[in-house]
């Protein structure tokens, strides 16, 4: 399945590009599926179908889920477990939904998945989440360790007593098992993001960020939606210069659209000088370029191998956009620890790197290169 991830500035119109988009697909031939909380209903389509992501409901099911698993350890502790009516959704509970939705989506039988996501600082928070959270429970409880889980249930018969240990590692697993699923559809080679903006002062540096973000998560990013253009040779003066003007960022965006890094496609959607009111105006919205069977592959992360000349390995990690003062990295066991910007991710070290020390980096157009020497105690010696 093809699923393209709808995002951009908040208030440049993400959720009518996602709902023109996926009507105009459907109105194609494809079936289609929409993902969105906050679009408006529309018209029944053949090929189209609209899921809503239900945080609310979803935090009830998990929560008593969760309950009834651990219903013998709470009734030890004379717990008062909780009714359906009683729960209210919690903060936090809405990207969890969402991410729920997207596995959900990819598990159907559509051709194209259309999702609209929230606004880009909180769409790439959202995108990485699923790799973090498995990095943190398989640091909090390694995997090596659960395998002594098959003897809890002997044992908590010989005391009498649940061992509180094997619900959790039971839900723990569980956990593991659904972030896997997410993190799959995330980083499928036919999933890629589509940037919604308004062109305007914050436009060019609204896409450096999402292109900085998406490197770092090795998203692929299919193009970039201009989005409310302006129609040109009006003869009011007032309404000609906030065109020319707007024409202006558009030349920005388009140059750095192309600029450290990939081309990026930038799609032009005129202004209708009011809101959608219906399909036909939705169709006049949807991108005209129909999206590849699969989006181009984001540039390997390679090892080039320097020893000969050198006497280091060269690790190049593509980070268009990025600037030396907002880049740090720090070396911790078989991972490495990247800072860009306001982005962080514990990246996971090739094999032969993790027998090397870092003794260097350097940052040469949108290229950070890590430069690892060998360790003469771990490195295989050559007869």
């Amino acid at each position: 399945m093809r699923i393209i991830l709808v995002t951009g500035s908040g208030g440049a119109g993400r959720t009518t590009v996602a709902a023109a988009t996926a009507l105009a697909e459907a109105r194609a031939g494809r079936r289609v599926l929409l993902l969105s909380e906050d679009v408006e209903p529309l018209p029944a389509q053949d090929g189209l179908r609209v899921l809503r992501p239900r945080p609310a409901g979803d935090f009830r099911r998990e929560f008593l889920a969760l309950q009834a698993r651990s219903a013998t350890a709470l009734d030890l502790l004379g717990a008062v477990p909780f009714e359906e009516a009683e729960l209210t959704e919690l903060p936090g509970s809405r990207p969890f939904a969402l991410l729920r939705a997207l596995r959900d989506a990819a598990e159907g039988d559509h051709e194209l998945a259309v999702v609209d996501l929230p606004p880009l600082a909180d769409a790439l928070a959202l995108l990485a989440l699923p790799e973090q959270l498995r990095r943190y429970l398989r640091r909090l409880l390694p995997p090596e360790r659960q395998a002594a889980r098959a003897l809890r249930p002997m044992l908590a018969q010989l005391a009498g007593v649940p061992m509180p240990a094997q619900w959790l590692y039971e839900t723990t697993g569980r956990w593991e098992t659904e972030l896997a699923a997410v993190q799959a559809v995330v980083d499928a080679p036919t999933t890629s993001v589509r940037l919604v903006l308004e062109p305007g002062p914050a436009a060019v540096r609204a896409l450096r960020t999402a292109r900085l973000g998406l490197a770092l998560q090795r998203l692929p990013l299919d193009s970039v939606v201009a989005n409310r253009l302006l129609p040109a040779g009006s003869e009011d003066p007032w309404l000609a210069g906030l065109t020319a003007e707007q024409h202006r960022h558009l030349a920005e965006l388009r140059t750095a659209s192309g600029a450290a890094g990939p081309v990026c496609v930038v799609d032009e959607l005129p202004h209708l000088g009011r809101d959608p009111r219906g399909p036909e105006d939705l169709v006049l919205l949807a991108p005209a370029r129909r999206p590849a069977a699969a989006p181009d592959p984001v540039p390997e992360w390679t090892v080039e191998d320097r020893r000969e000349e050198d006497g280091v390995l060269v690790w190049h990690i593509g980070l268009p956009g990025a600037v030396k003062e907002d880049l740090s990295l720090v070396r911790r066991g078989d991972e490495l620890l990247l800072t860009v910007g306001p982005f962080r991710r514990n990246v996971p070290l090739p094999a032969a790197l993790r027998r090397c020390t870092v003794t260097g980096a350097g940052l040469v157009e949108g290229d950070l290169r890590v430069r690892f020497t060998p360790d003469p105690g771990l490195w295989p010696r050559t007869p």
